[in-house]
């Protein structure tokens, strides 16, 4: 299956260099992942449709203007397709960034025929954009044609082409409709103006529109093609394909090869040198003084054991029990620092889109996160005890290929979103295929570059500054998988199942904190400050800690981390 890992394309006609006519490629090269099973095997079997990840391409047609940048997109087929399997669509990106991508390419397996094979031919095409009207600036003319299925089966991908002429029927395959799922448009690829809200032609990924861990719809890694001339949502008119084998979780890393997943990918985490709360292992954070509350017993905090076997198990966050520091002023100064040296993370492995992906979800615990400053125009002001609580748990989630292991994007937690970044705008550690993440300074928000993030808008908000420092820690030199429902033998920590609060509710008046502030401010700044605290959503002003570890590893991750293509 040597095909299927290619990443290359070629062109018969040369244009300005752009981003795209790079093709990325790691600092590093990959191992060869532990054998186990259908991991990194190179093909899946979705039941009775064998599906292979191609990331080498020929260029059909491009534009140069318009999309993100206003630098155009580029439009491939999949090159050195294996033996016996079929395209299923073209791929596009933008020209904004090196070449790095892939489409699905499909082979007929089944036993069975009577219900018809799982790949049958179009039965015609329909033209739905072509690029000859335009006044871009463009290689020749794209068309862009949507496959008419047999009945029994649905088109998961477009073809492009530089001729008004249909393609040949033999071009593509489409798909039995039992092994499709419904599909949405993702992230904006390309369109004839300069954002995605801009009405008229636009070119969008595709995705499955139920995902999540149990869900069974697959990326085709197509693109879907929409005239939003009307002004109304894209909706596509393709389909997605769909795991019928999903639940045998034979595609998904074992204990072994998660290792290898780790040591070649886990994030380098940087500290703002200024940082005085720094993470800690949870055992750490316990053995060091951190005390359990019972509502009503507040005189009598209980010593946490390492484990957290005596924290209260399951449940739900009922306002019972909560977690604090110590009482001894000296020990809670110290504990509220962290401990670097010490410093643990926590994975959660877990399958995405199918069980074609996995997402290793990298957690880290911060005893105690510090105040906020605020940037009023030119002014920095620090806002008290705003933003202040203890127990923070933060992530990154790098999200790998199950075909052959290859890392594809990762997800940087911000507050209560985050943002995620491909493979090839990541910044690497040294040479090695490890990327770079920057927590800033207090919130511990987590960033791909350094520099200064503002939570706000026009010049006034919430500094988020991060930046290189001595402060740094290895991800991957002491980590524990804590969550992996497709291993036997992952034995849960207590104080994972521990579902009440993590800190206490802080006691201190908000509106006072505000007041404080304003009172040594005048003027333009007085009014920013106002201004500031009307557009901040309510997570900066949060005093909680945040809630139990299997909450935090389970519903969040499910509302957060599976967004991309």
């Amino acid at each position: 299956m040597g095909n299927c890992l290619t990443n290359s394309f070629s062109s018969a006609k040369e244009a300005k260099a752009l981003p795209v006519d790079t093709i990325f490629k790691f600092p590093s090269p990959l191992p060869n992942w532990a054998s186990g099973e259908g991991f990194a095997s190179g093909t899946i079997d979705l039941g009775g449709l064998q599906v292979c990840q191609i990331s080498s391409f020929t260029k059909i047609w491009a534009t140069h203007e318009g999309g993100p940048n206003n630098l155009g997109a580029t439009f491939f087929e999949p090159s050195a397709v294996p033996k016996g399997f079929s395209m299923l669509g073209c791929y596009s990106q933008p020209n904004n960034q090196p070449l790095f991508g892939w489409v699905l390419v499909g082979k007929d397996i089944t036993v069975d025929s009577s219900s018809g094979g799982t790949l049958k031919k179009p039965i015609d095409y329909t033209l739905i954009w072509s690029s000859e009207s335009s006044n871009f600036e463009q290689d020749d003319h794209g068309y862009i044609w949507s496959p008419t299925p047999p009945d029994g089966y649905k088109a998961v991908g477009h073809v492009v082409t530089t001729s008004p002429e249909k393609p040949s029927l033999d071009k593509i395959r489409c798909v039995r409709s039992d092994l499709t799922d419904e599909c949405e448009a993702g992230r904006w690829i390309w369109g004839e103006g300069t954002t995605s809200s801009e009405n008229g032609f636009n070119v969008y990924g595709s995705r499955p529109s139920i995902r999540g861990t149990k869900a069974q719809g697959v990326c085709v890694g197509t693109f879907t093609a929409q005239d939003n001339t009307s002004g109304t949502a894209p909706n596509s008119s393709l389909a997605c394909l769909k795991n019928n084998n999903f639940t045998l979780f034979s595609t998904m890393p074992k204990a072994n090869q998660i290792e290898a997943l780790v040591q070649t990918y886990s994030p380098w985490m940087y500290f703002h040198p200024r940082e005085e709360y720094l993470p800690s292992s949870v055992d750490w954070f316990f053995s060091d003084g951190a005390l359990l509350y019972k509502k009503g017993e507040e005189s009598n905090p209980v010593h946490i054991e390492p484990t957290g076997s005596n924290l209260p198990q399951g449940g739900s966050n009922d306002g019972e029990y909560w977690l604090d520091l110590p009482i001894d002023h000296k020990a809670r100064e110290e504990v509220m620092k962290g401990d670097i040296k010490t410093s643990a993370t926590y994975l959660h492995v877990k399958p995405v889109f199918g069980g074609t992906f996995s997402d290793i979800v990298v957690w880290i615990f911060y005893p105690f996160n510090g105040p906020s400053t605020a940037k009023l125009g030119l002014i920095d002001k620090p806002l008290g005890k705003i933003g202040e609580h203890v127990g923070d748990w933060e992530h990154v989630t790098f999200r790998v290929s199950n075909f052959n292991g290859v890392l594809h994007n990762v997800y940087f937690s911000q507050h209560s979103g985050g943002t995620w970044v491909d493979a090839p705008l990541l910044e690497f550690q040294n040479g090695t295929n490890k990327f770079v993440a920057y927590s800033s300074l207090h919130g511990h928000a987590n960033y791909p570059k350094p520099g200064l993030v503002l939570q706000g808008i026009s010049g006034i908000g919430i500094r988020n500054d991060t930046a290189k420092s001595d402060l740094v820690m290895d991800a991957g030199a002491r980590y524990s998988i804590v969550a992996a429902e497709h291993i036997a033998g992952i034995v849960e920590p207590p104080w994972l199942n521990y579902a009440r609060k993590w800190g206490p509710k802080i006691t201190y008046e908000l509106g006072k904190e505000i007041e404080n502030v304003e009172n040594v401010l005048s003027g333009e700044l007085k009014s920013a400050l106002e201004y500031l605290v009307n557009i901040l959503p309510d997570e900066v002003y949060g005093e909680d800690g945040p809630t139990g570890s299997a909450d935090v590893f389970s519903v969040l991750l499910l509302a957060e981390v599976v967004q991309p293509f």
